[in-house]
């Protein structure tokens, strides 16, 4: 048995995901400099997780007020750089 009004509900959602998604992509390219968006981008193919991270924190200070300038390449470089964990060296010694 097929709910008619269940797919009515899926399609609404999935507008709603896709004019959210518009929206960040417009004020991302307000906020950053073109090398920083196709930086963004790469990140984005690689570590999906990181770049989402990063795209949040930017939307959050822009909404905030606290930016009202273009980022550029080495800003982003820089918020990265303070978001991903430290790496950890391990060092075997064979005996």
């Amino acid at each position: 048995m097929s709910y008619p009004y269940k797919d009515n509900a899926d399609n609404n959602i999935n507008d709603k995901e896709q004019e959210i998604s518009a929206q960040k992509e417009q004020l991302l390219k307000q906020i950053l400099s073109s090398e920083a968006r196709f930086r963004l981008n790469n990140i984005r193919m690689v570590k999906p997780e990181l770049a989402k991270l990063v795209e949040n924190y930017l939307i959050g200070i822009i909404s905030q007020g606290k930016v009202n300038y273009q980022i550029s390449d080495e800003q982003l470089k820089q918020l990265l750089r303070s978001v991903q964990q430290p790496k950890h060296d391990f060092k075997i010694n064979r005996i």
